[in-house]
């Protein structure tokens, strides 16, 4: 793997990272190619016999990039009540493999996440985690996320929505 192309992804995962935590939601939708396919299958609980517990038919989100665009105009909206109380976001990633892909302009990145979400004075906080494989594509002269799928740890989500992934 040629490092400078590794580092350059990594660095685009961590920008897009500091892009979510201070609601640049519009500079974050610049890192996605206009053919992003960008979704969460939902994770369930069954014997290890019984196959995956990923359920590839369910998801909590399936976007493309004009449903992504839909979901960040929502929230500038004064009615958008999921961003009263501005939370504050910190979205880490780690443990970043780059592979390369069919595709000469094209790598597949497995990584780890953990976002965290607090909300004015309120003790609780909401934290989702898990695996994130995307497909990254250098774009007339810049690296862009052309796929993602989030699959979370939980099988039950302990948080009130998913606008911490848009």
């Amino acid at each position: 793997m040629n490092p400078e192309i590794r580092a350059a992804i990594e660095e685009l995962l961590y920008h897009e990272a500091y892009l979510l935590d201070h609601r640049r939601y519009g500079e974050w939708l610049d890192l996605f190619t206009d053919d992003v396919v960008y979704r969460m299958p939902v994770r369930v609980t069954r014997e290890r016999r019984a196959g995956s517990d990923v359920d590839p038919t369910a998801v909590y989100f399936d976007e493309t990039k004009a449903s992504l665009e839909k979901r960040v105009k929502r929230l500038s909206v004064r009615s958008a009540w999921v961003e009263e109380n501005q939370p504050r976001h910190r979205h880490f990633v780690s443990n970043v493999v780059v592979r390369p892909t069919e595709r000469p302009d094209e790598y597949a990145v497995r990584s780890y996440f953990l976002v965290l979400r607090s909300r004015g004075s309120d003790p609780d906080v909401d934290r989702v985690f898990g695996e994130r494989e995307d497909r990254v594509r250098h774009v007339e002269g810049q690296w862009k996320i052309a796929a993602r799928e989030l699959v979370v740890d939980e099988a039950v989500l302990h948080t009130i929505n998913l606008a911490m992934f848009l």
